[in-house]
């Protein structure tokens, strides 16, 4: 077996641990501004250390003055709902497509592949206009119906479904099991990872979802957290930059959070979307 050089090794890991700080300096530059002021961060823009670390009144006038616990309230209701329905429906209609033999099923994939292709932007007009004709403008049903299902997450489940043996679930039917007891007891266990591929996918979607909520929620009692900080952080005659790279932060740590704790099932999902 040939073995890299120990230079060699050296001057890649050199360079990846210099590109990866390369790509840390924007969100450095946020993390250290959501503790500076407008004053301070219009006099010295580039900047990098506040004056103080102490100073969190950007985090509490976020939260204390400009509703960001009900927004942050509406984006927990809107990402755990579409979470809970896009992992179970995506599983249900992957396992349905990958396992179940039934006239056009390819038809199927082929239509969830399409609809993978349709621009989400051209979508918007005739959403809007069911959603208005079932008078659920204004709430977090209307937010959270057009994402409910996404075509990203029944792919996944079905090429991960495709790895899981056939032979196992013969089995299982062979002893007398149906198809319920087949999908919750023997397929759900073994698609594990993929289900948290759909998860973190899923609610980094409906986390950061702009302009959809921002169409449908016309009053800051549905107001999700990225558009309430967009109204938040506008002042009397300009922006408040303090104000938004707080806001910036409150957005990214439950994302990042979840990110750090479902890393390994994400990686596992992703490579098993490959395996026939």
């Amino acid at each position: 077996m040939n073995k890299t050089h120990p230079v060699v090794t050296a001057v890649l890991y050199g360079l990846l641990t210099l590109g990866a700080l390369i790509a840390l300096l924007p969100f450095a530059w946020v993390l250290f501004g959501a503790f500076k002021n407008q004053a301070e961060i219009m006099s010295a823009p580039g900047a990098w250390l506040p004056q103080s670390f102490g100073n969190v009144a950007n985090f509490v006038t976020l939260f204390a003055e400009r509703m960001f616990g009900r927004y942050m309230v509406n984006s927990l209701i809107v990402s755990s709902a579409t979470v809970l329905t896009n992992v179970l429906f995506a599983t249900m209609a992957g396992y349905a497509i990958a396992k179940l033999e039934f006239p056009g099923h390819k038809l199927v994939f082929g239509c969830v592949l399409a609809a993978m292709m349709v621009p989400y932007i051209a979508l918007f007009v005739p959403q809007f206009f069911i959603i208005v004709q079932m008078g659920l403008v204004n709430t977090l049903t209307a937010i959270v119906l057009p994402i409910a299902v996404m075509p990203i997450g029944v792919f996944i489940m079905r090429q991960f479904a495709d790895s899981v043996p056939n032979e196992l679930l013969e089995a299982a039917r062979i002893d007398g099991a149906g198809e319920f007891t087949i999908f919750f007891r023997i397929f759900i266990p073994l698609v594990g990872p993929a289900m948290a591929t759909v998860a973190i996918i899923t609610f980094l979607n409906s986390w950061n979802y702009f302009l959809w909520p921002l169409i449908v929620a016309q009053n800051q009692d549905t107001y999700t957290l990225p558009v309430g900080l967009a109204v938040a952080s506008q002042g009397a005659k300009s922006t408040d930059y303090g104000l938004l790279l707080a806001g910036a932060i409150v957005v990214l740590l439950p994302v990042l959070i979840l990110f750090l704790f479902l890393q390994k099932y994400f990686v596992q999902g992703i490579a098993g979307t490959g395996i026939k």
